[in-house]
């Protein structure tokens, strides 16, 4: 990248410095900028071409350099001959006006290092065009290299020519001596323009009496600037020293030859032995074949061949070649009489311009943009001519690129936007409107193309009016919304409003309706719909369009009006309406076809909502009752766990301190039921899933296990625990009695399991008093499992015994199941245990270990007091004591008869407990 940087650096260094040096000091650089080298012409291509423009006015010139750097290797009286030949020609360039010659802006100036002129812009010559490009900047231009001559531009290009050397034969009686393609340049427009008068030949005799014109012998000594061009000049200037205004013609014909053949000329001339060669050239002269000029169109072969005749006499004249059939083209002729529209009247521009549409798709584009597009600008400063130019011009810039229309057209259009004189202007401008609104830049578009818009509007033309509301439809995708929205719409809707014509007030209302669909939708509910109830008239067409309105709001898939809107503002509106006397049978039916789609869209929109909102209240009561149950059932567990923890980790509290505590917890979950923060609904939530997975869990499978054989105890506790358990009981007597049977209240179906961890060695935990010598005491704390479904926790049965199941914990050791009649059998088979670590976590963390005495005076002493009726019961016994008991003493008493895990066998009836010494004899029986 910064090779290429400096490689462009010494690029424009370079040609800044061959600018400088060839200019500098020049008279012509105090009044013009010399600017960027771009061409070369003149005889030899010895003149240089710039691109410029006057300090003063900005206007754009091209400068043409000589530098004398160029003819240091001449004498000095030679450098005197080339340097007074170019000046002859300027000089005489300088005098001559017309519109084929090239127009002199500044005279010669020269300076000690150059000769410089001014001229109109240009953009190269002929010669640079057909592939001559001596003395032209390097690298070359892009657009000399690139640049192709259409048909067109030749036709016109010659016939320019021939017009140019018609006006020199016939007004100034003058021969130019050397036409050449380096003496013909192409303007910025791409005409083709004469210059090169360094060996024109003046008329010796008065303009009344037939041209003479003196011949110079040819020189071969002088330098080749001093001499014409022989390639293109004449047999009778070398043959004869003789020339006359046919030698020029036959200078055409060669040069018509070369356009037609890229460049090269017909004949190649030897410069230092020419008297040979010009003999040689006449004799193929006179036997030219058709081969020779087969590349030249045939409907101008003829008249080539003719100015390439040896006798001069033949050869037709400048005025008569303007008049050829070749020239007779349509595109030809349209550039022709563009070059001379400053000479036509209004009318006959007018009917040129009318014209005009048809000619121009037959034109290159690049013709059309160099030629013809300045031409129509020009006519913009005559009011009278914009209808006719402007359709040219908008024809124009449809062919254009974005970049081409912002940077040729849309300057001279600025001025045309603001014109409102002739009416005709607008309307043109609204037929096109699409194109403007599709090339015009945004902020072009907002400051000039939609204010035109919006004065064709509120115009007192009625015509305007009804144009620009049909038109606007047709791109009003194009307008940006916001324009729409605050410009457009109110200006549409006071045109309805206002008008006292029909025709623009049903034309509002059917513009209003095509362009809906731009617009947003509460937009139109806001603002539309309610000025449809502000039109006074009731005319059938304008009945129509408002229907036509609600129609298209109604049906939209993107608009829509809500049932609010139906019933509240539309349909109070349109009922009315539809009973207008004005209004025919087709008329009122398609009012009463409406009229129904909306009730029906009404009532089942409604119907549905009063549908959803039935089905979601029902749902809520559901939810609600559920929530209730579920929080009912959640909370009975809660409170057994209390109690059951109660009973597990308090000593010395009694039953009324319970009670009262499970009062408070009632008392809470009522609170609970009430009103549940976030917090207890994601944990009611997840006691929900929990018990789910409970309730999904695998069924228990029986297992056989190998029976432990009883380890031997070397201490039997069996006395001290009779002590303290008699002790215990007698303490417990002399309690107030409370009851109990209804202070507990019902769970849904669990079995209880219970383990105790204890401190005593391994070795003294099985004990040889009458229990089974597998049980053991495990580390987790109280756990409950699935049990029945129709059990109570704590609750009589329906045969007057409390039933309590003894589920088996994980870490415990499987237990047989026994019942009254299978006591005496022997332990046949062992359940497997389930996982129920869940329940452990709903019924809160594990408890501290306690020592097996303590364990077993804090429960004996809870729960004789807990089932011990209150006095006055007759029916305790037979409600408390069942066939259970006869299991106690029997050989295969085992977790089912322990008393420390069915509690419920020490109730008994009060009148059977009513001393210490009674209860010590019953523990006594049942320990052996």
């Amino acid at each position: 990248m910064e090779s290429m940087l400096n490689k462009l650096k010494s690029t424009v260094t370079k040609v800044t410095a061959d600018v400088t040096s060839a200019v500098m000091g020049n008279p012509v650089t105090r009044e013009f900028d010399v600017g960027r080298h771009i061409a070369s012409g003149g005889n030899g291509l010895a003149w240089k071409i710039f691109n410029g423009t006057k300090k003063s006015t900005k206007q754009e010139v091209a400068v043409f350099v000589f530098d004398k750097k160029l003819i240091d290797k001449y004498q000095k009286f030679e450098k005197d001959q080339i340097i007074d030949s170019l000046k002859r020609g300027v000089q005489q360039l300088t005098r001559l006006r017309h519109p084929r010659l090239l127009t002199v802006q500044h005279p010669l100036e020269e300076s000690r290092d150059c000769l410089a002129f001014c001229t109109e812009p240009v953009c190269a010559s002929l010669a640079n065009v057909l592939g001559s490009w001596d003395n032209l900047p390097s690298p070359l231009p892009s657009d000399i290299k690139e640049y192709k001559l259409y048909d067109v531009e030749t036709k016109y290009g010659l016939l320019q020519v021939s017009e140019g050397l018609s006006f020199l034969h016939s007004s100034v009686k003058m021969v130019h001596g050397n036409i050449t393609p380096e003496n013909i340049i192409l303007n910025k427009s791409g005409a083709w323009k004469i210059m090169g008068f360094d060996f024109c030949v003046q008329s010796a005799n008065p303009s009344e009496q037939e041209p003479k014109f003196p011949c110079k012998e040819w020189d071969p000594n002088l330098p080749s600037l001093c001499l014409p061009n022989p390639e293109y000049l004449a047999p009778e200037y070398i043959l004869s020293v003789s020339c006359e205004t046919a030698s020029d013609m036959y200078s055409l014909g060669a040069v018509m030859y070369a356009v037609f053949n890229k460049g090269k000329p017909i004949f190649e001339v030897n410069k230092q032995d020419i008297y040979k060669s010009f003999s040689r050239q006449l004799d193929q002269l006179s036997r030219l074949s058709s081969s020779t000029l087969q590349n030249i169109p045939e409907e101008v072969r003829e008249h080539v061949k003719l100015l390439l005749n040896v006798a001069p006499a033949v050869r037709p004249d400048a005025d008569q070649m303007t008049k050829i059939p070749f020239f007779d083209d349509v595109g030809a002729m349209t550039l022709q009489y563009f070059d001379s529209l400053f000479q036509r009247d209004n009318l006959q521009k007018s009917q040129f311009f009318k014209g005009l549409p048809k000619v121009l798709p037959k034109l290159p584009k690049r013709v059309i943009i160099q030629r013809i597009l300045p031409c129509l600008t020009s006519e913009f400063v005559n009011p009278d001519m914009v209808p006719f130019v402007l359709p040219n011009v908008l024809l124009i810039a449809e062919e254009c690129t974005k970049e081409e229309y912002v940077r040729l057209i849309l300057p001279d259009l600025g001025p045309v936007f603001k014109q409102q004189e002739p009416i005709q202007i607008l309307l043109i401008f609204l037929q096109k409107m699409d194109l403007l609104l599709t090339k015009t830049p945004p902020d072009e578009i907002k400051n000039s193309v939609l204010p035109m818009v919006y004065r064709a509007l509120e115009a007192p033309s009625i015509q305007i009016q009804e144009l620009c509301l049909n038109i606007i439809p047709t791109f009003a995708n194009l307008i940006d919304y916001p324009s729409m929205k605050n410009s457009l719409i109110p200006r549409i809707k006071n045109a309805c409003l206002q008008t006292s014509s029909l025709a623009v007030r049903v034309n509002s209302l059917v513009c209003l309706g095509k362009i809906l669909e731009y617009l947003d939708k509460w937009f139109v509910l806001d603002d539309i719909l309610p000025f449809l109830q502000q039109i006074p008239s009731k005319e059938p067409a304008v009945l129509m369009g408002i229907l036509g309105i609600y129609k298209c709001t109604f049906t939209h898939k993107k608009l829509g009006i809500t049932k609010e809107q139906l019933a509240g503002k539309v349909l109070p509106h349109l009922i009315p309406l539809s009973i207008e006397n004005n209004l025919n049978l087709n008329q009122f039916n398609s009012f009463i076809c409406v009229i129904k789609d909306m009730l029906n869209r009404l009532e089942t929109e409604h119907k549905t909502k009063l549908e959803q909102l039935h089905v979601m209240q029902e749902q809520q009561k559901s939810l609600d009752i559920a929530n209730q149950m579920s929080v009912s059932e959640e909370a009975r567990p809660s409170t057994a766990s209390n109690q059951i923890d109660k009973v597990f980790n308090t000593s010395g509290t009694d039953l009324l301190t319970s009670g009262s505590d499970s009062q408070e917890n009632e008392m809470s979950s009522k609170q609970k039921k009430a009103s549940l923060t976030l917090e207890e609904k994601q944990k009611l939530a997840k006691e929900q899933e929990q018990a789910q997975k409970l309730k999904n869990q695998q069924p228990l499978k029986p297992q056989t296990t190998a029976m432990t054989p009883p380890v031997k105890q070397t201490k039997d506790l069996t006395d001290t625990l009779i002590d303290n358990m008699s002790s215990l009981t007698s303490h417990s007597i002399n309690k107030a009695k409370v009851a109990s049977s209804n202070s507990f209240s019902s769970v849904p179906s669990v079995g209880v399991g219970m383990g105790f961890s204890s401190p005593i060695d391994s070795t003294k935990r099985n004990v040889a008093n009458g229990l089974n010598t597998n049980m053991g005491f495990q580390t987790a704390g109280f756990s409950m499992g699935p049990g029945l479904t129709t059990q109570n926790f704590f609750s009589p049965s329906a045969t007057g015994t409390t039933t309590m199941n003894i589920v088996p914990t994980a870490n415990m050791p499987n237990y047989s199941p026994m019942n009254a009649a299978s006591a005496v059998s022997p332990l046949t088979q062992q359940n497997k245990p389930p996982d129920m670590s869940a329940l452990d976590n709903l019924f809160g963390p594990q408890k501290p270990k306690v020592s097996m005495k303590q364990l077993a005076q804090q429960k004996s002493s809870q729960w004789v007091n807990q089932f011990v009726p209150p006095q006055g019961s007759q029916n305790a016994s037979s409600s408390v004591l069942g066939p259970q008991m006869n299991m106690i003493g029997q050989p295969g008493f085992g977790i089912q008869g322990n008393p420390f895990f069915a509690p419920q066998n020490f109730a008994q009836a009060a009148n059977t407990m009513t001393n210490s010494s009674s209860a010590s004899n019953d523990l006594k029986d049942l320990f052996g």
